[in-house]
C-alpha cells in the first residue's frame, strides 16, 4: 500500500502517542518533575491547538458550553496524566500503553448501559476479549524492585496505576463525547479543556510551593509537543482518510500497542511473561471486532 498523507498522519499520530509514554519512562531516569512537565504540557498545547486548530472565540462563551463537563475534563486530563506518568515508571510503557488504548471499551459500555445504544454480538464479544485482555496484561512478571517501596507496594503499583489510567481514559472520551452532543465545537472544547488543566496545574504548583525549573519546563514543551501532535496527526487521517474511519480507528490504536511493546521490549527490556503476550494478543483482536468496518 503507498504512503498517502492519510497513512503518513496516521504514523506519526501512533509516534506521537508512544512518545508521551517515552518521554513520561525518560522522566525518571532523568530525574524530571513530571508536575512541572504537565503543567507546561498543557501551556503548549493550548498555544498550538488555538494557533493551529483556530476554534471560534466567540463560540467558546456560547450559552451551550457545557462548563460542568469541561470542569471535571480540566481535573481529570492532568490527573490521568500524572497516573500514567506513575502507570509507565511501574508498570512499563507495553502495560500502560495498552490500557490507555483498552479504555476505548468504556464508552462502549457507558452507550450500551447509559445512553440507549443496541448491542450487538460482535460488540459483546470486542468487550469481553478487552476485558481479558486487561486482566493478561496486568498481571505482573518478575521485576526489580523500586529503590523505596515495600514488595506489596511494588506489587500494588504494577496493576493499580494501569487500572486507573484505563479507567481515567475512558471516562475523559465519556466526557468528550458529552461535550460533542452538547454542540461545543472540538477545537474550541479542546483549547477550553487544556487551558483549564493547565491552570488547575499551575494552581497545584503555587500550592505546594514547587520551584520551576528550566529543565523541567523544557520537557513539559517537548512533551506538549508530541501530545498535540498526536491529536492533530489523527484529526488530519481522519480528514484525509474520510471514508475509511475503521481503517484510522483500528490502525491508530493497533499501532500504539505494536509500538509501545517493541519499544518498552526492546529499548527498556520490559519483562513480559507469555500472558502479559496473550494480553497484546488479544487486545489487538479486541480493537479489530470493535472497528465498524
Amino acid at each position: 500500500m503507498p504512503l498517502t498523507p492519510g497513512l503518513l498522519y496516521l504514523l506519526a499520530s501512533v509516534a506521537c502517542s508512544v512518545t508521551v509514554a517515552v518521554l513520561l519512562k525518560l522522566a525518571r531516569r532523568y530525574q524530571v518533575d513530571v508536575r512541572q512537565a504537565i503543567a507546561m504540557n498543557y501551556a503548549v498545547a493550548a498555544l498550538l491547538c488555538w494557533t493551529v486548530l483556530r476554534p471560534d472565540a466567540a463560540a467558546l462563551l456560547a450559552p451551550q458550553t457545557p462548563w460542568l463537563v469541561l470542569a471535571a475534563l480540566g481535573v481529570l486530563l492532568p490527573s490521568v496524566f500524572l497516573a500514567m506518568a506513575a502507570a509507565v515508571r511501574h508498570a512499563g510503557i507495553v502495560r500502560s500503553d495498552a490500557a490507555q488504548r483498552l479504555s476505548l471499551f468504556i464508552p462502549l459500555l457507558a452507550a450500551f448501559l447509559l445512553f440507549g445504544e443496541s448491542v450487538s454480538g460482535r460488540k459483546l464479544a470486542a468487550t469481553a476479549l478487552a476485558a481479558c485482555a486487561l486482566y493478561c496484561l496486568l498481571r505482573r512478571p518478575a521485576r526489580p524492585q523500586i529503590p523505596g517501596e515495600s514488595a506489596s507496594e511494588s506489587g500494588r503499583a504494577m496493576w493499580l496505576w494501569p487500572l486507573a489510567v484505563w479507567v481515567g481514559y475512558g471516562v475523559i472520551d465519556i466526557l468528550f463525547k458529552q461535550m460533542a452532543r452538547a454542540g461545543t465545537a472540538f477545537a474550541g472544547g479542546l483549547l477550553l479543556a487544556f487551558v483549564i488543566a493547565g491552570l488547575l496545574m499551575l494552581a497545584y504548583l503555587l500550592w505546594r510551593r514547587v520551584r520551576c525549573q528550566f529543565r523541567h519546563l523544557a520537557a513539559g514543551a517537548a512533551l506538549g509537543l508530541a501530545n498535540f501532535g498526536n491529536i492533530l496527526t489523527y484529526i488530519r487521517a481522519h480528514q484525509s482518510l474520510p471514508e475509511h474511519p475503521a481503517l484510522v480507528f483500528a490502525s491508530m490504536n493497533m499501532g500504539v500497542i505494536t509500538l509501545g511493546t517493541l519499544v518498552g521490549a526492546l529499548a527498556f527490556r520490559e519483562p513480559l511473561t507469555r500472558l502479559n503476550l496473550l494480553g497484546i494478543a488479544l487486545a489487538l483482536t479486541a480493537i479489530v471486532l470493535m472497528a465498524p468496518w
